[in-house]
């Protein structure tokens, strides 16, 4: 061996010299920063994906090549690479994907997430917007022969079928993302101006009493419940939302007011909590008055029960018609759907909390020692902070307020119950093309978790009206 060269760590490769200048050295010592010290700092072979990348992924230019290149490379190019950019999942997504700024966990999702948070840029929205429409048609017709499934179980089912069947074109999810983002907060606000403070004050303190605990008891215990199942927190909190508040429109306000739907796993936990709403809602309608019949329930009690347990509007509507109860047992769930507005705040403020908390870069670095790019060892990052009341929660609370002034004319408070339907028909269309219902079957957990907690607020609701109804 001379002086100036040594073996090279790979075998068949021309020795590379000791002392390397320029470009090289300067590399090389970025290098040999970021790799642990081993026998000779040969580079990691094998399935290894978390090589940091730079402007020089080969490392050496020229005859001067340091790592080995063609088809025995193991460093930074062709498909060997995986970092923080592209659509490698490992680095900072590996160690904790919830606790760093999303674009960093899940950037595979780049082509499609602005899709999901508005459409992309420059994307002609009017393709997925006639879509959407030509669904929110098909659920009305629906809806109207089958009262019991609203408008917008229908579109999300709908949109679940279309996405699972055929696929959805890029083409249309500008137009989809438009649909499920925008138009979905201004369905939610809108829904502010259904309820009327004095009517829901009017059921007396024991109703009011029986809906808080039932509704906060469920809310409060399902995520627990959730993660010792091993199911995610964002699919134990959707499904508490949606069993606890107002089903398929609450799952919906959750999801945007905790900035959910910026996580590429968002639509996965939709899908099983809005499964979960669907099944047990659709049940609940022969079963609460079979059950009321049986333990000799009076018409009052009926009301309250159907009102404080079963998940969506028009169930209870179905339920009510039906038994000769309708008034009372709305009258009651919208007292349920006013908690929406301060559990979606106090959610949001919590996860505001958690995402402001720092994280060292270090506890992102790969077990084998190589740090991500463009991280810098010894840093840290935040995550995005949502707002601490989302501003669709806001105008919710102002359509409340407004309502229950009486100043809103009756013609208004007439027309917008079907509008509002028709928009979370659309905006929950465009939700269910995101979902894999071939995934969603496979859910056994989270089925399992809705049964769980449709259970909590039922019997908790039912205590609470044998003692104070």
């Amino acid at each position: 061996m001379s002086a100036t060269a040594q073996s090279s760590p790979l075998p068949g490769r021309p020795n590379v010299p000791r002392r390397p200048t320029g470009r090289t050295r300067n590399t090389l010592a970025k290098w040999t920063r970021l790799t642990p010290p081993g026998p000779d700092q040969t580079t990691p072979t094998g399935s290894d994906p978390a090589t940091p990348t730079g402007p020089d992924p080969a490392m050496a230019t020229g005859s001067d090549r340091t790592a080995a290149t063609g088809s025995d490379q193991s460093t930074l190019t062709g498909s060997g690479r995986s970092t923080a950019t592209g659509s490698g999942r490992s680095t900072l997504a590996a160690a904790r994907p919830g606790r760093v700024s999303r674009a960093l966990a899940r950037p595979g999702r780049a082509s499609t997430g602005s899709a999901r948070s508005g459409g992309a840029p420059g994307g002609a929205v009017w393709p997925g917007v006639v879509v959407a429409a030509v669904a929110v048609v098909f659920s009305l017709l629906v809806s109207h022969h089958l009262p019991a499934l609203t408008p917008a179980v229908v579109a999300v089912a709908s949109g679940a079928t279309l996405a699972t069947l055929t696929g959805v074109g890029e083409r249309f999810r500008p137009g989809l993302a438009f649909m499920s983002r925008r138009v979905l907060r201004v369905a939610i606000a809108l829904l502010g101006l259904q309820i009327a403070l004095p009517q829901v004050l009017a059921l007396g303190w024991q109703t009011l009493a029986v809906v808080s605990a039932a509704t906060g008891l469920t809310f409060a215990v399902t995520p627990s419940i959730g993660r010792r199942l091993g199911l995610t927190r964002g699919t134990s909190l959707l499904i508490a939302t949606g069993v606890s508040i107002c089903g398929a429109a609450a799952i919906a306000a959750m999801r945007e007011g905790t900035s959910a739907a910026d996580d590429g796993d968002a639509d996965d936990d939709a899908a099983r909590a809005l499964g979960v709403v669907v099944l047990y809602g659709t049940a609940a309608i022969p079963l609460i008055p079979l059950l009321a019949s049986l333990m000799g329930l009076s018409p009052a009690q009926l009301a309250v029960w159907t009102g404080a347990a079963v998940h969506e509007v028009a169930q209870v509507a179905a339920i009510g018609a039906a038994s000769g109860v309708l008034a009372a047992a709305v009258t009651v769930k919208l007292a349920r759907v006013v908690l929406l507005a301060p559990l979606v705040a106090l959610t949001s403020s919590l996860h505001r909390r958690h995402a402001a908390a720092p994280v060292s870069v270090h506890a992102a670095v790969h077990p084998a020692g190589h740090a991500a790019e463009g991280a810098s060892v010894g840093t840290s990052v935040r995550g995005a902070r949502p707002p601490i009341v989302p501003l669709f929660v806001a105008a919710f609370l102002a359509m409340v307020t407004l309502r229950s002034t009486g100043l809103v004319p009756a013609a208004v408070t007439e027309v917008v119950p079907p509008i509002t339907n028709v928009l979370m028909a659309a905006a929950l269309f465009g939700l269910g093309t995101g979902i894999d219902l071939r995934r969603l079957f496979r859910g056994g957990r989270a089925v399992l978790l809705g049964g769980i907690a449709t259970a909590i607020i039922a019997v908790t609701s039912l205590a609470g009206v044998a003692l104070l109804v």
